[in-house]
This record gives C-alpha cells, structure tokens and sequence, in this order.
C-alpha cells in the first residue's frame, strides 16, 4: 500500500470570494479518517472538512457534488452505485496557484485523483495526488506500489490549454512506495521505501535519466 496521503494514513485567478486552499493535513487525515469504513467514506469524510473551508467553491447534494467555475457557471461529478462500473467522488483540495480543484475518485478498488481547471473545465485524471511546483507551471505525481501501479514518477506542464506530461522517470524495484515533493521549481525530493529500507532522495527536472515526453 502506498504511503500516500489518501486512505493509507487512515489505517489564471481564482474568485475573490473562495479562501485559499489547504489541503489535508497528515495529522487531521489520520484523525478524520479513522474511523472510515474504505477509501470512498474516507473522501467523503475529507469533503465535508473542506466545503467548510471553501464553502463558494463547491456543494454537495446527495450524490451530486457540484463544482463552481470561473468566471460563472458550475460542473457536476456524480456518484454511481453501479457493482461493476461504481465510483465516487469527494472535494480534497483547491490549487489556488492555477485556479483548480482536485477531486478524489474512487472506482471499486481503485484510487485516483481528478484535476478541474475552473476556467476551462477541463479535466484529467492523475494516478495520485499531485503536488504544485512553485513556478506553478508544473506538478509531480508519483505512482509507486509493490502492485498495480505505473511505478512512474511523471511532470507534468501545466497550461491553460490542459495539463500534459512533459517527464517521466521510474525508480524500477528500488522503490516499492513514494512520496515527491518540490524541493524547489527545479529539484523534487522523495522519501521511499524499498527492499532495502527507507530514506529520501532527490532529482533535477534536467537529469539526463528523464524521459522527455514529446
């Protein structure tokens, strides 16, 4: 199970009327979540802790949660109950650096993360959460698990057009589990785990061991 923050540690502008967004921290997931009974409760549970925070930035009516775009209108996600073809979704978070929101989705057994650009509408779905490089003009998922996963770190360019992956990069059996963050706009650093143990480590966007994707 990967050590990202989901239901593995339970067990241009934005609107003058939304408030910035804070994602979640580890501390208050472990808290919300602790007593959720699969990942889909866990992010329903996250949702209702973040509509309080950003209560112009979305809403929730029985299995419809409905998202507010820029400048006017809204979009919704809606829930299916469907045995085979079922998922959710829950509110986790709002990028205020490019004006859009990530949405927790869940399909039977599997997790992944939705990205809304309000201003465009336009959607993409990421394996995992994806962390905002300070140039706001990038974000770094890292899909790492000892099954079903991608095992790719991948960058992606952010623009107003869509969100596409610019690098990919991939740690082979080293690392069994992940977590990237931006060091700084040129640099991420990882805590993982493998075969060998845990530890931390670090790579530049221009490493010549990237895949530039054309």
């Amino acid at each position: 199970m990967r050590i990202l923050r989901a239901f593995a540690v339970a067990a241009g502008c934005a609107s003058t009327v939304l408030a910035l967004g804070a994602p979640v921290s580890n501390t208050e997931l472990s808290e919300v979540c602790a007593q959720a009974e699969d990942p889909a409760h866990c992010g329903r549970l996250v949702e209702a802790v973040q509509l309080k925070r950003l209560p112009n930035l979305a809403r929730r009516e029985g299995n419809v949660l409905s998202v507010s775009l820029y400048p006017s209108g809204s979009t919704n996600f809606t829930d299916s109950d469907d045995v085979v073809n079922g998922r959710s979704y829950s509110l986790w978070d709002y990028l205020d650096g490019i004006n859009a929101v990530v949405i927790y989705t869940t399909a039977g057994d599997n997790t992944t993360f939705t990205l809304l650009q309000r201003t465009t509408n336009r959607r993409i779905e990421l394996p995992t959460e994806p962390q905002l490089a300070p140039d706001r003009q990038h974000l770094v998922t890292a899909d790492i698990c000892e099954a079903r996963c991608s095992n790719e770190v991948v960058v992606w360019g952010v623009t107003r057009e869509g969100i596409r992956k610019e690098l990919v990069w991939s740690p082979g059996a080293a690392w069994t589990d992940a977590v990237a963050k931006w060091k700084d706009t040129a640099t991420l650093s990882f805590e993982y785990a493998g075969p060998d143990g845990t530890g931390t480590a670090e790579r530049k966007l221009d490493d010549p061991g990237w895949k530039r994707v054309p």
